[in-house]
């Protein structure tokens, strides 16, 4: 099991309502739950997503 230190936004609020990052940037979970699952999420392809559009609204 790898152990992975998480990161916060800093813009984030006070009462802890936000998501945390892993620090090998593929995995993130809810921060109120750090325990709880994380999900793993494909770097490459959500900056792809981003570059082409896929979040313009």
């Amino acid at each position: 099991m790898t152990v992975h230190r998480w990161l916060k936004s800093s813009y984030s609020s006070a009462n802890g309502d936000c998501v945390e990052l892993a620090d090998t940037l593929d995995r993130i979970r809810d921060s109120k739950d750090p325990h709880g699952p994380t999900l793993g999420i494909d770097v490459a392809g959500f900056v792809r997503a981003v570059k082409d559009g896929r979040f313009d609204r």
